[in-house]
């Protein structure tokens, strides 16, 4: 799948700009900020419905305008789609797709696809289980419909019994009622965790081979799943929330469940968040995001389009190279602030 055209209006420094792509290696050039990585960010919103940089829609809008607009127009192998997104300070964000509204935002899910990466995606490898959390979440719910609104059902669940803990000094009038969500919390917990856990059974060894490539050989990766139950994860979950409520009660949360799961990453052996060099958790996380591409091929049947946000100057020479033959099958646009490396692609100036 490939994206043909961008459109944008009034968005971030844009008033309005069309941008035309590829289907190979585009290579957005320009000094700092010109408006490359916003480029790829409306192209992400496009195909996520949210920013990787905020969840607040009004930031987006141009400075001192009311609304703004994105429109992408993209091919995938059977058919083409146009998506569009509306803003406005005053209301909700409305998305079109092929001219016909959306009423939920689960609905974008998997019209088309892309995978994100950029020099801060290292808090994927270096930061809280959140992040790690969020990364699974995105990149299955891009193939998975069902599994995004799990997702959000389970949050919605989640958020009401930690309201329940913490709305009452009596713990005997939280045990009338808590029964009704640790059954709910705990059977959607069990169908999140099992998709989680093939996703990540999927993930582990694509991304091991993505990063010996990218590496040069010299380093083994391992990543492995880690969730507070794994055989019978409803049964043992519900027993669990029963047995430790009082606990629960005083701490005013909830503090078992897939909201709290994480991924173990190792390179050679050794725990890569703790003890990695910056460049190779930088690395590790590009090696993830690289086996994202093959994973969503799998699924749907073509690559996604893959988003490089100034990865260029995060790699030595052979690491780029290696990068750049890598992801030679699928549709790239990636930006950069000099042309020092020889790629052969579309070059698109960025000056504003």
């Amino acid at each position: 799948m490939v994206i043909n055209s961008l459109r944008l209006i009034n968005f971030r420094n844009y008033t309005d700009k069309t941008f035309q792509f590829d289907e190979g290696v585009n290579i957005l050039v320009g000094k700092n900020a010109q408006g490359k990585t916003n480029i790829v960010e409306a192209i992400f919103y496009a195909v996520i419905g949210r920013s990787f940089k905020t969840s607040k829609d009004r930031d987006i809008i141009k400075w001192g305008e009311e609304k703004g607009y994105i429109c992408g127009e993209f091919s995938k192998r059977y058919r083409d789609e146009k998506i569009e997104i509306f803003f406005d300070k005053n209301k909700k964000k409305s998305i079109k797709v092929d001219e016909i509204g959306l009423h939920k935002i689960g609905e974008l899910m998997g019209v088309t696809n892309a995978v994100f990466f950029s020099p801060d995606e290292l808090k994927l490898v270096k930061e809280s289980p959140d992040e790690r959390r969020r990364f699974m979440n995105i990149d299955i719910s891009q193939t998975d419909k069902r599994y995004f609104y799990m997702i959000g059902r389970y949050e919605k669940v989640l958020a009401s019994r930690n309201k329940l803990l913490k709305s009452t000094l009596d713990i005997n009038i939280v045990k009338e009622t808590i029964d009704i969500w640790d059954r709910a919390l705990s059977d959607l917990a069990e169908k999140i965790y099992l998709e989680r856990k093939k996703f990540i059974e999927q993930l582990s060894p694509l991304a091991k081979l993505a990063h010996q490539y990218i590496s040069g050989g010299k380093e083994d990766l391992q990543i492995k799943y880690i969730s507070s139950f794994e055989e019978n994860y409803s049964e043992k979950m519900a027993k669990y929330l029963a047995k430790n409520l009082e606990k629960d009660f005083k701490l005013g949360y909830t503090s078992v469940g897939i909201h709290r799961d994480e991924l173990d990453i190792y390179l050679n052996g050794t725990e890569v968040k703790n003890f990695g060099s910056q460049g190779q958790q930088r690395t590790v996380a590009l090696s993830m995001k690289l086996a994202e591409l093959e994973i969503i091929k799998n699924r749907v049947g073509e690559y996604p389009i893959l988003l490089l946000d100034d990865v260029f100057s995060e790699l030595d020479k052979d690491r780029r190279k290696r990068l750049i033959n890598f992801v030679s099958k699928t549709q790239t646009i990636i930006t950069c602030t000099d042309l020092n490396d020889k790629i052969e692609g579309k070059i698109i100036r960025i000056e504003c």
